[in-house]
């Protein structure tokens, strides 16, 4: 059975930036219902034992198309939840570890026009979705941006995401109304790059 990731912080640490009602909502609603749809999806189609990582990758081989839509958006929904409440916290100043930066500064030149570009992707998103940093198998990085619940896992098989950015209304309209773009801002006021160099440095390690 899938479990949600378990917070190493209060539902108000995150605040200014993260409200205590937009973090409870979304970790006990919203994250919950994906992820309970998720496990009965997955046992109704047979897929118990396997990872959500082989299940995300390998959709196409689920031949009844509305089980695998069920998949897709709950085993969506609950992968990319548990990497967005994971990578966040209320540590100040965390910095990428050198392995990381080498290659943030290889792709993108710093770290600024990383941050720069991720943002532009989340807000860019049109309607419900994410922005993605990825990494594949020989460490290199990629942002892209997803639509739904969708992630790399399922649109590219050989991406793993190491950090996703929420921009569905659910993630910041009850503090930021409309304003996504100040909710993207601030999300890299609670990101956690230790977090994201440990998801870096496991995306390729165990390949």
């Amino acid at each position: 059975m899938f479990k949600q990731v378990k917070l190493n912080y209060d539902f108000s640490a995150l605040e200014p930036y993260i409200d205590t009602l937009t973090m409870k909502t979304h970790c006990e609603k919203h994250h919950a219902t994906y992820t309970k749809n998720f496990n009965e999806a997955v046992e109704k189609s047979g897929l118990l034992g396997k990872s959500v990582e082989e299940i995300l990758s390998s959709l196409s081989s689920v031949s009844d198309e509305s089980l695998r839509d069920t998949l897709r958006n709950n085993g969506g929904g609950y992968y990319n939840h548990n990497l967005y409440f994971s990578i966040m916290s209320p540590k100040n100043k965390t910095k990428p570890s050198s392995a990381l930066m080498e290659a943030i500064e290889r792709e993108f030149g710093s770290l600024t026009n990383l941050i720069e570009t991720l943002e532009k992707m989340a807000i860019s998103q049109f309607g419900s979705g994410w922005a993605f940093l990825s990494a594949d198998r020989d460490g290199r990085l990629y942002v892209t941006k997803s639509s739904n619940q969708n992630n790399p896992l399922m649109e590219e098989g050989r991406h793993t995401p190491i950090l996703g950015i929420d921009v569905w209304e659910h993630a910041y309209y009850l503090q930021y109304k409309n304003l996504r773009g100040d909710y993207v801002k601030n999300f890299f006021e609670v990101l956690d790059w230790e977090k994201v160099s440990e998801n870096y440095e496991n995306s390729y390690k165990t390949k």
